[in-house]
Parts: C-alpha cells; sequence; structure tokens
C-alpha cells in the first residue's frame, strides 16, 4: 500500500526533512556516506545546493522562469562555490574538513567552462560536503553552513 504524506491519514510517513522523506519513499540503503566517492557525494551535493538556491530564489517572490533561472545561476556555480567555502572553512568540523578535501582533491575528467582549476576544484569540494551532509540527513547542517553566506552573491 502506498503510503501518504498527508499527516491526517494512517499511513502517513514521519517527515521531519525532505532527505528522511526522499530516503524513505526511494528504499534508501541506509550505509556510510562516508565510504561513498567523492565525486559521488559531489553529484548528489551539487543538487542539493541547486534546491537550497532555487528554494530561496523562488521564495523571493513571482517572477519569470528566466529571471529565476539567471538569480539561480549567478549562484550556482564554481566560482561562487569555491568563494563561499573558502568562508566557511573555518566554520567546518574536522569530519566536513576531511570531507571536503577528499571532495577538493578528487580527479575528475571534466571542468567547469568558465572556472579556474583551482576554484572548480574547491566547488567540487563543497559539494562533495553537501552530499555527505544531505547522505546523513544533516539538512539542519546544510542550511546552517548554507544560508548566511548566501546574501552576499545575490
Amino acid at each position: 500500500m502506498e503510503k501518504s504524506i498527508d499527516p491526517g491519514t494512517d499511513n502517513a510517513v514521519n517527515i521531519n526533512n525532505l532527505a528522511e522523506y526522499i530516503r524513505t519513499t526511494c528504499d534508501y540503503r541506509e550505509h556510510d556516506p562516508g565510504t561513498l566517492s567523492p565525486l559521488t557525494l559531489a553529484y548528489i551535493g551539487d543538487t542539493v545546493f541547486d534546491l537550497v538556491i532555487r528554494t530561496r530564489v523562488v521564495t523571493r517572490g513571482q517572477a519569470p522562469v528566466n529571471r529565476l533561472h539567471k538569480a539561480s545561476s549567478r549562484i550556482v556555480n564554481a566560482t561562487t562555490q569555491s568563494a563561499m567555502i573558502h568562508e566557511l572553512l573555518p566554520k567546518l568540523t574536522e569530519e566536513e574538513l576531511s570531507i571536503y578535501k577528499r571532495g577538493r582533491n578528487a580527479k575528475s575528467h571534466s571542468t567547469a567552462k568558465n572556472a579556474s582549476v583551482n576554484d572548480y576544484k574547491a566547488a567540487t569540494g563543497f559539494e562533495a560536503l553537501l552530499g555527505w551532509l544531505y547522505l546523513k540527513g544533516d539538512f539542519g547542517r546544510i542550511t546552517e553552513l548554507v544560508l548566511p553566506v548566501i546574501p552576499e552573491y545575490e
């Protein structure tokens, strides 16, 4: 039987956060996200960051989709992500810093169109960190780190 997300039904899923809901409905197999490759973490982290930014842009008010996309694109790019992670480094725990460095040092076979190699590597580390936090179910830490620095780039 399909479960409802409506809290008023008997089959409702207890949704504490988006990550929990997605893991529950997608039958995510629990394992240590730190064992995933850093590029896999960056792959999911890229989407997590994009979702946070798009949500913030949309909540700013109605606008044509093209304008929403341009506003998001000013933030969701390697150069901005690199600048953000450099601001956040002093606030990271040792474990978070380790995940960031694994992502930054990963051997990627692609590069960003409009960013330096160093910015691209730092952005990959940033995305790996976000992916790791997401898969751990720690959306609170993601927003704790990211939301305070976003206004500088809007």
